[in-house]
């Protein structure tokens, strides 16, 4: 007797599109009942599949009848042919009853919302934006990893592999990475979500396969050299990476040392290099009112270079409150401002011009983290320094650049400058003092770009967060940061439910510039497996490797 043939595996059969493609790995959800192409289109869920198992986020496919639609899942409803069924409930402890009544008098609902299409008429192009909807009764099923490959690429040295779609562990997700640079990237996400992690994936796929050159601001000293998890694991910074291609600049050698590592360079910055307008940033955490920052830019334009030093040093202020000004205004900002001497980072004068050893490392390729060390927890000084040195090197790269439109010199590398708690320098009441807001504007215009990271969105001025090309959002719960993050996005309302789902770790709504269409994945664990895919081994690792090539060598 001949034995019976394997069964299918649950949940996996075989299923064909209109064009005779085959999906092995698809799951059949059910069937399209209504909707339009601005609400969405709503699902009536097959009675053996479990809702249970349906979360919001998911990835789908609705088969057409010559095309194919592919969307996101963005709720999960319950629904009934007979209002009576809702006031009288029928007795569903009998199996008979409750098998009747699921799936058809009783049933689940999803709402779909469809971003791209393929079909016959379109193949060759790759998915378009879905313009149409499906007819009635088309079918749904989740979507085959070729799919998904199909639409956000594959694992190449033109992609970054940041994760994958709820539930299809097998299928990456991929993000462009020219199209990523082209434009700034935001990260956001409330504290304990990860975005440190998610952008040291982010900056350690562009330090190994992008054409660019980031400067990256760490506060915390989190991205530079190795440091302690939540979990109390020890992760690798760009440094230990990259050695070769990633340099190290601090405020405080003493901290780097305590680490047993060096940096690179040692930054000193010179008192007559801060302007009125980093003072003006600097408004919130010195307690500055308006009259205040207008009264440091009328002693700039005055004094000139130099300004802050002479203030700040004098002793006697009648020469100052002087004229028109208060005489109280001007004792409150000396006395505020004399906060910057405790700053062992600011010098009356300084061997070296710091801004000028960056862009030459930037020059040469090599990606610089600026550690804060014992200044990491000092808002002051991580927002002065943030913001002077980035006015400085943009002043420089907008010369550089408009030279090389004149023929008069090559244009600088494209710079993509990183900064956290981004609300503090983007705020609609200083975001005018500060560069960072000019960069975002100008998009790409004078090859520099932003990457901010950030867990109050709401904070960001709304034209600033607009010129963001491309957002990685973890888990927001605010409603005003859900709403910043989402403004001037096509479907906000329906995506609005699927970001406030989210899972507190490891889990992200990816759109915008880089992405085809929105989607939620499972992002990648920063680890041995993370560094292996960049083919960097620990060092066990590479002694067994090289120790098993030399007996095979000498066999």
């Amino acid at each position: 007797m001949s034995p019976l043939p394997a069964p299918e595996p649950k949940g996996v059969p075989s299923l064909q599109d209109s064009n005779g493609n085959t999906h092995t790995h698809a799951q059949r959800l059910g069937i399209v009942t209504q909707g339009s192409l601005t609400k969405g289109i709503d699902v009536k869920l097959d009675g053996e599949v479990s809702i249970e198992e349906i979360a919001v986020g998911r990835f789908v496919t609705i088969q057409g009848a010559s095309r194919r639609f592919f969307g996101v899942i963005t709720d999960v409803t319950l629904a009934h042919t007979d209002d009576r069924l809702a006031q009288n409930p029928p007795d569903v402890s009998d199996p008979f009853i409750a098998q009747v009544i699921s799936g058809t008098a009783a049933y689940g609902q999803l709402h779909v919302t469809p971003y791209l299409v393929l079909g016959a008429d379109v193949e060759g192009k790759g998915p378009l934006p879905a313009k149409t909807v499906p007819p009635h009764f088309a079918l749904v099923r989740t979507s085959d990893p070729k799919e998904v490959q199909l639409i956000f690429g594959d694992k190449d040295d033109k992609h970054i592999w940041i994760g994958s779609p709820l539930d299809m562990e097998e299928a990456p997700v991929c993000l462009d990475i020219d199209r990523l640079t082209e434009r700034s990237v935001g990260v956001f996400g409330k504290t304990g979500t990860g975005k440190s992690f998610l952008t040291r994936i982010v900056l350690a796929e562009i330090v190994q396969k992008a054409k660019v050159v980031s400067l990256i601001f760490d506060m915390h000293s989190e991205y530079g050299w190795s440091h302690r998890s939540e979990s109390k694991t020890e992760v690798k910074g760009l440094k230990q990476l990259f050695p070769s291609k990633v340099a190290v600049f601090t405020l405080d050698e003493a901290h780097t040392r305590g680490k047993g590592a060096s940096a690179d360079y040692v930054v000193q910055i010179p008192f007559d290099e801060v302007s009125s307008a980093d003072i003006g940033t600097l408004a919130g955490v010195l307690n500055l009112n308006e009259t205040q920052v207008q009264l440091a830019e009328r002693f700039e334009r005055k004094y000139k270079r130099g300004w802050l030093t002479r203030f700040i040093n004098a002793e006697d202020l009648t020469e100052y409150a002087s004229g028109s000004e208060h005489e109280g205004s001007v004792d409150a900002l000396h006395r505020k401002l004399q906060k910057l001497s405790a700053f062992d980072f600011l010098k009356e004068k300084t061997p070296d011009d710091t801004v000028k050893r960056i862009i030459e490392y930037l020059d040469r390729g090599t990606h610089v983290v600026l550690e804060f060390g014992k200044y990491r927890n000092n808002l002051s000084a991580y927002i002065l320094v943030a913001n002077l040195l980035t006015r400085r090197i943009h002043e420089k790269y907008v010369e550089r650049t408009e030279a090389a439109l004149g023929k008069k010199g090559a244009e600088p590398n494209h710079l993509i400058i990183a900064i956290e708690e981004a609300h503090k320098f983007l705020s609609p009441s200083i975001a005018h003092h500060t560069a960072f807001a000019t960069i975002a504007r100008e998009l790409r215009k004078y090859n520099v770009t932003l990457l901010i990271i950030d867990q109050r969105p709401s904070g960001i001025d709304t034209e600033v967060l607009s010129q963001v090309g491309t957002k990685i959002t973890c888990l927001l719960e605010d409603e005003k940061d859900i709403d910043a993050v989402l403004a001037g996005q096509s479907g906000a309302r329906e995506l609005r439910a699927v970001l406030s789902k989210l899972e507190t770790k490891q889990q992200a709504l990816i759109f915008g510039h880089a992405v085809p269409m929105p989607v939620v994945v499972r992002t990648r664990t920063y680890d041995k497996d993370f560094y292996a895919s960049l083919g960097i081994l620990e060092d066990s690792e590479r002694k067994a490797r090289a120790k098993k090539d030399a007996e095979e060598l000498f066999r």
